[in-house]
């Protein structure tokens, strides 16, 4: 189909003969006023344009962004997709199925096959089963594979199976990272010669961190990645845009994890859910994209759909620093200042935002954020305060409820033939992990410096604690070694474990057995120090439920204190084994001059190149792996990893019969904050647990259980897990944990037992609950294993956004509570059934009533956010919808 916007592309005048569509050929002055983010998208609807998948309407709408923002729908076709491989299997076995289903229905089974770029780094298998040894990195690469050789055959299977589809193997470090350093491309060089703004949309929450190199991207559910790569556009709201503006500059000790968390927690408070925040002024300047990639890593932790910072020179730079070839470069600084999205942070421009606000850069000051949430920022001066306050205030975010009489517990063990005793506060993990900063040689080398200052003052960290280091990338270890400090940080214990996700999801692997009993006996709240993204309860590990978000020197620092019960300022971080005095952490801490220089000499562009140089090529356990070399997946059934979905096994090409849901139960009732780390956990399984059950049946030992998350190619395992958490708060069970009440029978079940009670008397289900529903990372079994349960709705207040999308794409309905109201100011216990009334014409938006059987009658608003998302619905979900459109198309 032709472009009607052919009329403005035109010929870039660099290097080979490129063209692109040229937006100032539009002569339209709305364009200079839209944000740079918005003009991305701009970009995207005019190439697109076919006036069949995007219209020229939507170029308009887009165009008049200032009046149309969150008041239109409009496509987007994101150049690639991002995965890592918690969420890359299941997506690749719902693409597996769809090609059974395909074939079962009188299609050709490769009609299902990515259109665009897919690229998947497998980040989230390795764990920290050993730790503080020369050999843990070997250790745990080799325990990584006998636990998950299953679901790397059936990738590499994937690999070969599918076009468009880059595995990075185990090993090379965490999906974000090596998108920032590698994979993203900045501007695309598309197969017929157009040049365009790179645009990503992955499986992963964290995908905003790519915001931070000025490239357009951020999670979605597995469901919708899907549906994108099988060239369907993505439907979006038309964002609104909040302008953030940055000036002056940080102060010399603080880093840009202080900043970010000073962000999360200002953001939080000004709502941006659902909305792009775009940084502007000078004081962006001042940040290296590294520093701004942490900041745009926590996007989701403050609720925003992107954290955008528009490329300027410091972005050409980095793209030279991390070894992209220089005939890339000239394209891309050309193209980029032609269209205008080269931003230079000391202009004026006069954008139009949403709303703005600013902060000035020189006020932040050292911060954690924690015990729970990772928008509760605590400066590290308020750190012993706060913490102290924690114990006794009352159970919730910031509170343990303790008396005074447990809050003066101590716990005494033998661990190396050495006694020790702890206290409340007590550093059990100390971890270095995550892509948000590994991914910056600020804090990375900080934390080096740190360490060998610590152990030239004869400081030590107690070999109780599990200390471990975890980068995103190997070019990390270059130049940590370069510098000199890695021995330093092996002295204290932080010893390379591996290159993945690692502590920061849970895979933070079992405390020592005599730290893990002592915590329990007396109760302790023992405490992780990580320099992660998220610090729910339950998530590092099921002993710690103190976890604090801190940089990587303040890791370093907490864990040699052996304690977050301290103030830096007025108490010693430890005694020295040289001199017998007293060490303060300001004695330690390295400069910001020292970081900087250090970083000069030993990050260098060549670690980049040769690091990158072969990512296909595996590893010597990847490439003895044999696959078969087939289109079609030869499912196992005795596997307890990968299982063919029962999703599309019953399809028909016809549309499924729509009902009103009649007298449902309320599985669930819960409160505000429900994460899907709560509804579809992704750490350890317990073996009390009814997946556990389920294992064992099938002659798997308890210690090859591995991960929830690791087991998502299975829906058996998988839907055992839903709703598994060991911290779930749900108001028709009697205590905290995985369990129910069976309503008809007043048992009191497994949650998982319980559904399928009421799967097999044929009830419907519903969950009430509160706001913020959903919200943390992108998972699809969040809404997978719901509806493998049996639950046909959920009534909320308030849905985090990308889980609110995976409901729908598998059919849930979500229902929010009218403004003002929930489940326990309409007098609703759960137990009473629901009938809820689906009209014939649906619409966005519209009120639904629905009727309890205790005669209370209530409005709710029909979460359907776009058209499209009604099809779906009809359809039975997102990918049945796809299928049929290709199957239509035959």
């Amino acid at each position: 189909m032709s472009n009607p916007f052919d009329r403005i592309k035109e010929t870039l005048s660099v290097g080979p003969s490129y063209s692109f569509y040229n937006l100032n050929k539009l002569n339209d002055p709305r364009v200079a006023q839209l944000p740079y983010s918005i003009r991305i998208l701009l970009e995207a609807s005019i190439r697109n344009c076919d006036n069949f998948q995007v219209h020229e309407k939507d170029v308009e709408n887009i165009l008049n962004w200032k009046t149309t923002a969150n008041n239109v729908e409009i496509p987007f076709k994101p150049a690639r997709v991002l995965l890592q491989d918690f969420t890359g299997v299941p997506a690749v076995v719902d693409l597996a199925a769809m090609r059974d289903a395909m074939k079962r229905l009188g299609g050709d089974p490769n009609m299902i096959n990515p259109l665009v770029p897919v690229d998947l780094v497998i980040d989230h298998s390795v764990q920290v089963d050993v730790s503080r040894t020369a050999d843990a990195l070997e250790e745990n690469q080799k325990m990584e594979f006998h636990r998950n050789i299953e679901r790397f055959r059936f990738l590499k299977w994937g690999q070969q199976a599918f076009k468009n589809l880059l595995i990075a193997p185990p090993g090379y470090g965490i999906v974000h990272q090596v998108n920032l350093e590698y994979l993203a491309r900045e501007v695309v060089k598309g197969d017929n010669g157009v040049l365009y703004p790179d645009s990503v949309v992955g499986t992963d929450s964290h995908t905003t961190m790519v915001n931070g190199l000025g490239v357009c991207g951020w999670g979605v559910g597995g469901i919708e990645a899907e549906a994108v790569m099988l060239g369907q556009p993505m439907s979006m709201v038309l964002p609104e845009v909040i302008g953030y503006k940055f000036v002056g500059k940080l102060p010399d000790l603080v880093t840009a994890t202080d900043l970010v968390l000073c962000v999360t927690k200002e953001l939080r408070a000004k709502g941006v859910v659902g909305k792009f925040v775009e940084f502007f002024g000078e004081g962006v300047s001042t940040l290296s994209v590294q520093d701004r990639a942490t900041i745009s890593n926590m996007a989701p932790e403050y609720g925003a759909t992107m954290g955008y910072f528009p490329a300027d020179a410091n972005t050409i730079k980095y793209l030279a620093n991390t070894g992209r070839p220089a005939e890339n470069l000239e394209y891309i600084e050309a193209y980029l200042k032609v269209q205008g999205l080269l931003c230079d942070y000391s202009r004026n421009e006069q954008l139009t935002y949403s709303s703005t606000l600013e902060l000035d850069l020189s006020t932040v000051v050292p911060s954690l954020a924690g015990p729970k949430r990772p928008h509760d920022r605590v400066a590290t001066a308020n750190m012993k305060s706060d913490f102290a306050s924690c114990l006794k205030s009352p159970i919730g975010f910031k509170g343990y409820g303790l008396t005074p009489e447990q809050i003066a517990k101590k716990a005494t063990f033998v661990h190396n033939g050495q006694q020790f005793t702890i206290t409340h506060g007590a550093v059990a993990i100390a971890a270095i992990t995550s892509c948000t900063n590994t991914s910056n040689p600020s804090v990375m080398i900080g934390a080096g410096l740190l360490a060998k200052n610590a152990v030239e003052a004869g400081l030590s960290v107690a070999s109780y604690i599990k200390t471990s280091l975890s980068p995103g990338s190997g070019v990390v270890t270059e130049y940590l070694n370069k510098s000199g400090v890695q021995p330093f940080l092996d002295q204290l214990g932080f010893n390379l474990t591996g290159y993945g996700c690692m502590t920061c999801i849970g895979n933070s692997g079992e405390l020592a057995e005599s730290v893990g009993e002592a915590i329990i006996k007396e109760d302790l709240v023992a405490a992780g120090v990580l320099s992660g993204n998220r610090n729910f309860e339950g998530r590092i590990h099921a002993n710690l439920r103190a976890n604090y978000l801190a940089s990587p020197p303040l890791v370093v620092a907490y864990a040699l204190a052996g304690t977050v019960d301290i103030d830096f300022e007025t108490q010693p971080i430890g005694i020295s084994s040289k001199t017998g005095n007293p060490v303060f952490l300001r004695d330690i801490w390295p400069s910001s001059k020292l970081i900087q220089d250090t970083i000069t000499s030993s990050v260098l562009p060549e670690m980049y190149k040769t690091f990158y140089s072969n990512v296909t090529g595996g590893n010597p356990r990847w490439n003895a792996l044999e696959v078969p070399q087939t289109s079609l997946y030869p499912w196992d059934e005795m596997s307890t990893y990968i299982h063919n979905p029962p999703f599309f096994q019953s399809m028909q090409l016809s549309l499924p019969t729509l009902t009103d849901i009649k007298d449902a139960y309320c599985l669930l009732n819960l409160g505000d904050s429900i994460t899907t780390d709560h509804i579809s956990p992704a750490g350890n399984i317990s073996r009390k647990s009814t997946a556990a059950k389920y294992l064992e049946e099938h002659g798997v030992d308890p210690k090859d259980f591995n991960t929830y998350g690791a087991r998502r190619g299975n829906d058996e395992v998988l839907v055992r897990g839903t709703f598994a958490n060991t911290r779930l708060v749900n108001k028709l069970a009697p205590s905290v944990g995985p369990q129910t009440t069976h309503i008809p029978s007043g048992e009191v079940l497994y949650v998982s037992e319980a559904a399928q009670k009421y799967i097999a008397n044929g009830s419907p289900l519903i969950v009430l609950a509160g706001a913020d529903y959903g919200s943390g990372s992108s998972r699809d079994w969040a809404a997978k294993g719901p509806y493998l349960q049996g639950i046909k709705c959920v009534i909320a207040v308030s849905f985090e956004r990308i889980h609110r999308s995976n409901l729908v794409g598998m059919g849930i309905v979500p229902l929010q509570f009218k403004e003002g109201q929930n489940a326990d100011k309409l007098g609703l216990k759960g137990t009473e059934q629901f009938n809820i009334e689906i009209p014939a014409q649906i619409t966005t938006g519209q009120t639904i009533v629905v009727t309890a059987s205790n005669g209370t009658k209530f409005e709710t608003t029909l979460r359907f956010d776009t058209p499209i998302e009604i099809e779906y619905y009809r359809n039975g979900g997102i990918l049945p919808y796809v299928l049929r459109r290709l199957l239509s198309n035959k």
